[in-house]
């Protein structure tokens, strides 16, 4: 019997990631290639979209060297979201994509939230304006692009442009789609209204379809380049929080997963459609069709990566995470490196070490960085939990997840069971199961995930260090506003 081959392609913000799989749901290989993120100004944050597609291209030329690829049936895509891809009438990229950790359209953002209003941006598309979102971007370009603005043709999503690149099929997802906040999420269509608001037309952006969607076959010129077959389908794919909801087995309600990447998200499913009503966290499509609360922070293995190699300069991850002391210390850190999104939505929230003493070593700073992590997530959780969310665990993935300390400082903080899977790559399964479900090998996503996903490590939450953890997380919240500028403090 025949195997059945399967491609999962991760755009990531640090780098793309080509995986292999079985119809079982095996990784047999994979293959990743970096680039790099251009910083022009501070609190900007962009990246060359020819360069996701030549990663993409030399990661399937490396699987190709060691696997035969004319067997893939087919593949699809979880991609980073928000970022804004723009393309001319011949099909040239105008300038470079704004990424989602961009934060320069403060301006843009209070105009939307505060002139248009966070009612009505509600009542159009789910959710209130973020720096991060896609909309707020496109309305910097028209004020401060204005050549730019009026060449657009096409505007596109990250992962969109490559499936475009392979396909030339002009297309999108409602899971990724749902973070442009030009998109009504409840009725799964474009608003009207917002496109008004940022003088785009429909004809500009791409058709909307189902993540499990199959949009068409790979070119041919790709059976020469990389020896993918021109009967491959192409399958739209999502934004990489419900793919990874997928790749965790996060469908259904009241079910959680927790990814502890650069970025950190709380991801929640929900059957029906519901929204916070401060906007706190996000109301997005999942990729299953229905529904999710997201709530994302902006530095969370981010912060540890700046605090390890930038501060202490070390790449030993497993060392310093290894010989953490047991005691929880007084030290609070806050990771607002990037400013934060969710719950507080402040671009201008900073980083922070507070309560440092000589008694302190090196460990209790690392420790007091994994808790700040932590705490970030916590405080969506906590809106989460205000808005009916009921749950006992949380599957994790990312490369936090590596981590036994921190997920052992997450189980105690969140006071519930944490899962890790049978694999560390939930993102790149979530597109393989896509791709699967796509080409009919399964009748539907909820089978798919049931049958492939299983829990690996679970670890359980220590009451003891929850009841100070709470203590230290009411301390958490106080430091932020005190520590605000005087004319924000609320």
């Amino acid at each position: 019997m025949n195997k059945k081959f399967y491609l999962g392609i991760d755009l990531g913000t640090s780098s793309i990631k080509v995986s292999l799989g079985d119809e079982k749901g095996n990784i047999i290989d994979s293959a990743s290639e970096d680039y790099p993120l251009i910083l022009p100004q501070l609190n900007y944050s962009e990246q060359d979209p020819n360069e996701w597609y030549n990663g993409m291209i030399k990661a399937l030329l490396t699987l190709s060297a060691r696997n035969d690829l004319s067997k893939v049936r087919a593949l699809s895509f979880s991609g980073q979201m928000h970022g804004l891809v723009l393309l001319d009438k011949d099909d040239k990229v105008i300038r470079n994509a704004i990424l989602w950790n961009d934060s320069r359209t403060e301006e843009e953002v209070d105009y939307l939230n505060n002139v248009i209003g966070k009612d009505k941006l509600i009542e159009e598309t789910g959710n209130i304006a973020l720096c991060g979102f896609t909309a707020p971007k496109l309305l910097w370009v028209k004020k401060h692009e204005k050549e730019n603005f009026e060449r657009i043709n096409k505007i596109m999503l990250p992962k969109d442009y490559l499936a475009y690149r392979l396909t030339n099929i002009f297309a999108s997802d409602i899971s990724d789609l749902s973070g442009t906040l030009f998109f009504d999420v409840s009725k799964k269509q474009y608003s009207k209204y917002m496109l008004d608001i940022l003088s785009i037309k429909e004809e500009q952006l791409p058709k909307i379809y189902s993540s499990y969607d199959v949009i068409g076959h790979v070119l041919p010129i790709y059976q020469e380049l990389v020896n993918l077959p021109s009967s491959c389908l192409v399958i739209i794919g999502g934004g990489d929080q419900a793919i990874g909801g997928i790749g965790t087995n996060t469908v259904k309600e009241n079910t959680m997963s927790i990814s502890l990447g650069t970025s950190g998200t709380v991801f929640a499913p929900l059957d029906n459609y519901a929204y916070d009503r401060l906007g706190r966290v996000h109301t997005f499509r999942h990729a299953s069709g229905k529904f999710h609360f997201l709530g994302c922070t902006l530095s969370a293995m981010g912060s540890l990566k700046w605090f390890l190699e930038d501060i202490l300069n070390t790449d030993d991850y497993v060392k310093e995470l290894s010989s953490l002391p047991d005691e929880i210390s007084n030290i609070i850190f806050l990771p607002y490196l990037c400013g934060e999104r969710s719950p507080i939505n402040d671009p201008k929230a900073s980083g922070y070490f507070s309560n440092l003493s000589l008694y302190y070593k090196r460990g209790d700073l690392v420790k007091a960085v994994l808790e700040g992590i932590c705490f970030s997530l916590y405080d969506v959780y906590l809106v989460m939990k205000e808005n009916g969310l009921l749950v006992t665990s949380a599957r994790v993935i990312g490369g936090g997840s590596k981590s036994k300390a921190l997920l052992q400082i997450l189980a105690d903080i969140f006071n519930i069971e944490i899962k890790t899977i049978n694999t560390k790559d939930g993102g790149a399964l979530g597109a393989l199961i896509l791709a699967m479900v796509g080409d009919k090998l399964y009748p539907s996503i909820e089978d798919a995930c049931s049958e492939l996903i299983k829990d690996n490590e679970t670890y359980y939450p220590n009451s003891k260090n929850h009841l100070k953890y709470l203590k230290k997380f009411k301390r958490y919240q106080e430091l932020y506003l005190t520590t605000k500028p005087l004319e924000e403090k609320i």
